[in-house]
């Protein structure tokens, strides 16, 4: 008698634990509520010409180095902007020259961005939910607090 009480609240402590875990994957794929949960900020996204937008682009890559620290410590952001630029991307030959020299100057640093990117499940969740990937990321720009401008050499979804 004792061990079918036992049994009976240890197999209810295992079904909690499984649906527990399994409670998260039940959400649909293609919803925007588990980004929205785990973001939990405003992404928006635009498109741009780089030839228009390579004075920011150029400036943002050179503060690489200390928008890492920046990327690093971000944990809540108001508003996540998504700069495409189609021009950029890989299926129209890359950036532009003034842009990919600026980036092979600070190719390292670019690379520890994209890392530390990928690790942040805040920034991750908001390229991923447009579906960018991180080495299509060319810099990031945090101008306004709680704000942060991602410009990414790639085509919106459709």
């Amino acid at each position: 008698m004792a061990n079918g009480r036992r049994f009976a609240r240890w197999s209810s402590v295992v079904a909690a634990s499984l649906f527990a875990v399994a409670a998260p994957a039940a959400q649909p794929l293609g919803s925007d509520k588990p980004t929205a949960a785990i973001v939990d900020s405003d992404v928006r996204q635009e498109e741009a010409l780089s030839r228009t937008e390579a004075g920011k682009v150029i400036t943002a890559i050179d503060r690489t180095r200390d928008n890492i620290g920046t990327v690093r410590k971000t944990t809540k952001l108001d508003r996540v902007d998504i700069v495409f630029l189609t021009d950029a991307a890989r299926s129209e030959g890359g950036p532009p020259p003034a842009i990919e020299n600026k980036m092979k100057q600070h190719q390292d640093d670019v690379a520890e961005l994209r890392q530390e990117i990928e690790a942040n499940a805040l920034l991750f969740n908001a390229i991923d939910s447009r579906r960018v990937q991180a080495e299509d990321v060319l810099a990031v720009e945090f101008d306004n607090p709680g704000q942060v401008v991602i410009y990414a050499a790639a085509k919106p979804p459709k």
